[in-house]
């Protein structure tokens, strides 16, 4: 299997802990985008606030499994998720629990698509 072009490759920052706009914004954006071919990878990071809400909301955390299971990569910035004592939760939902700022970085260096919500 080759790897996704760069150019066809999107990451996703969501930040925010409001639930409407995981659902109405990050969440459907990004599970959208991967299944109806708008690009070819998909990663969604979860950074700050947005790791509460992840954890805490049944409805969120059902519908990060089904994008994880879609094929959406699905990160949490581990700096967040330990200063919320979340990082085991985050792993036990599926999500990839990591320090997320040398990568963005480098996503970003490398041509990425980004978006925030």
């Amino acid at each position: 299997m080759t790897e996704p072009s760069v150019d066809q490759s999107l990451f996703i920052i969501w930040s925010s802990s409001d639930p409407e706009v995981a659902h109405n914004l990050a969440f459907m954006y990004a599970h959208n985008s991967l299944a109806k071919g708008w690009w070819e990878r998909v990663r969604l990071i979860i950074w700050g606030p947005s790791a509460r809400l992840a954890c805490e909301d049944a409805g969120v955390a059902a519908k990060l499994r089904a994008m994880i299971d879609d094929g959406v990569e699905v990160w949490a910035c581990r700096a967040c998720a330990d200063n919320y004592g979340l990082s085991q939760q985050l792993e036990e939902l599926g999500a990839q629990v990591l320090y997320v700022g040398r990568p963005v970085t480098e996503m970003l260096g490398q041509g990425w698509r980004q978006l925030t919500f």
